[in-house]
């Protein structure tokens, strides 16, 4: 009898931990363009390459300083790999109109969004910012980071490198 109990658990707890494994697609959630404009994340794509989303906010100087390193090499990382990068502040209602001179004070080239209502937050099960998710072609998240220290956006563009050039990323 302890036999099959303890075969019984086995089984079930393999099951949720293939589950937890699995890769997981971009959930569906409505957000806003930084000019407003009401935005749904099922739309979010790059044709088949990588895509990287990072949720951030106006007040995480981490989040700031992670942005920023990738803005610098942005436009050599879309040469090389054709990566897409998709800032996503979490900044609420009151804070949001802090989002877009900044972004435009930074000269960021990548699509930025925002999420006043957490909606898109809370189906990615981000609970605090800095996090970082790398998307493959088909729209499922390979990777992800909830951390950001500097050379950060190095071990990340390593890993959109291996993803354009066909390899698998495991996390």
């Amino acid at each position: 009898m302890k036999t099959l109990i303890f075969a019984a658990l086995m089984a079930f707890s393999s099951a949720i931990f293939a589950q937890e494994n699995k890769v997981k697609k971009l959930p569906e959630a409505e957000v806003k363009t930084l000019d407003g404009k009401p935005f749904r994340t099922s739309t979010l794509n790059n044709d088949g390459k990588p895509m990287v989303i990072s949720f951030w906010a106006t007040w995480c100087s981490p989040c700031k300083a992670e942005l920023n390193a990738i803005s610098e090499n942005y436009t050599d990382w879309q040469k090389e790999t054709g990566v897409k990068v998709v800032a996503v502040s979490i900044d609420d209602s009151r804070n949001m109109g802090k989002v877009a001179p900044y972004v435009n004070g930074r000269n960021w080239e990548f699509d930025v969004l925002l999420d006043p209502n957490g909606d898109f937050k809370r189906a990615m099960n981000v609970n605090n910012v800095p996090h970082t998710f790398l998307i493959n072609g088909n729209g499922q998240v390979v990777w992800q980071q909830n951390s950001s220290a500097p050379g950060d956006e190095e071990k990340l563009y390593e890993l959109v490198k291996k993803l354009s050039a066909g390899q698998e990323i495991k996390e």
